[in-house]
Parts: structure tokens; sequence; C-alpha cells
């Protein structure tokens, strides 16, 4: 991989770029209504809208010198969700900003694997990743009944930022935030 489409290992998962290969898991996992309860307005995916989606992924790679990472198990080659960093349009209040963000198939909850896998994605957005300017700071933003996802946010060293609505729907979300100077200074 070039280090504009680089790829990354954790103990137990490795965070590659995307393939055709992927949408079939790609849009179970989008059409899992446990999986889907607390992204955007709740709404199932559709096979056309994961492509669709997948598309522009792989797109911002190359836009943004980051992007979203398919997240597999290095020990088996299933596809557990993603991890990685994007522009959270959907909330123009934050802008401008980027946001670490994850999905995992609902069988790879409670594995730590969300935790794992962010934490390499925060070495990357903060040591190499390719932006200009450079990442200073990044959000993660989840519904504010995702107990899960506020864990992960937690585990990572993010502090709160704020409470608000997604204005597309009025979904109550948290926004909480790590800069590059607490990450370099966090043991």
């Amino acid at each position: 991989m070039t280090a504009r489409h680089p790829e990354r290992r954790t103990e137990r998962l490795r965070l590659r770029q995307w393939s055709e290969a992927d949408l079939d898991a790609l849009a179970e996992m989008d059409a899992d209504p446990d999986v889907m309860r607390y992204i955007g307005d709740g709404s199932t995916g559709t096979r056309e809208r994961t492509a669709a989606a997948l598309d522009r992924v792989r797109a911002a790679w190359d836009e943004h010198g980051y992007g979203l990472f398919a997240a597999e198990e290095t020990a088996t080659g299933e596809l557990v969700g993603w991890v990685g960093l994007a522009v959270p349009a959907f909330l123009p209040e934050v802008m401008p900003a980027v946001e670490i963000g994850w999905r995992l198939r609902r069988r790879s909850w409670g594995r730590g694997y969300a935790t794992e896998a962010a934490r390499e994605v925060l070495a990357f957005a903060f040591g190499e990743a390719e932006s200009e300017p450079r990442l200073e700071r990044v959000v993660s933003i989840c519904h504010v009944d995702n107990h899960a996802s506020l864990r992960v946010m937690t585990k990572l060293g993010m502090t709160y930022d704020r409470t608000t609505r997604v204005p597309a729907h009025g979904q109550p979300v948290r926004v909480m935030t790590l800069t590059r100077e607490e990450y370099h200074s966090s043991p």
C-alpha cells in the first residue's frame, strides 16, 4: 500500500483499503437494525446505498489523505466492520472537523475491536495522515443513548465537547474531542 492508501495492523486486526469483495458483508451490516439503531435516523441501508457509500469512502482517501479502513480479523480474514476518519458534514456546527468513527457487525461486538482499531487510527491521524493542514483535533459523535460508543470514546481519552441535535433528522448526539497535544501527552 502507498502512503496515500495505507494499511495498518493491530494485535488482532488488519485495517486495509476496501475491495469489491467487501460489499456483501458491508451491506449485511448496514441492513441490520441493531447495528443501525444509533446511526443517522436509525434506518437500515440497502445494498445499492451501501455500494454508493463504498464508492464515496474510496474517493475520500484520494481527496483527503485519510478515510475509513475496512477492519478484518487477522486470524480469519472476516470483515468485522470499519473504523476511520471522515468529515462530519452532517453536523455543521462542529465544522471544520475530522471525525473518528466505527461501525461493527453485530457478531463482532463486545470483543474490544472498536477500541483496538480506533487507537491505531488515532496513531495514523496524529502521525502520518496526509491531510493539509495536518490534523490538530479529531471529534467523535454518537447518539446520546449509544453507551457502547461513548465507552470507546472515553477509553481513547476523548473529552466531552457538547450535546446537540443533527439538523437533518433531529437525533440528539454527544460530541467528544481529542487534540493532537492531548493525544501525545497521554500515557
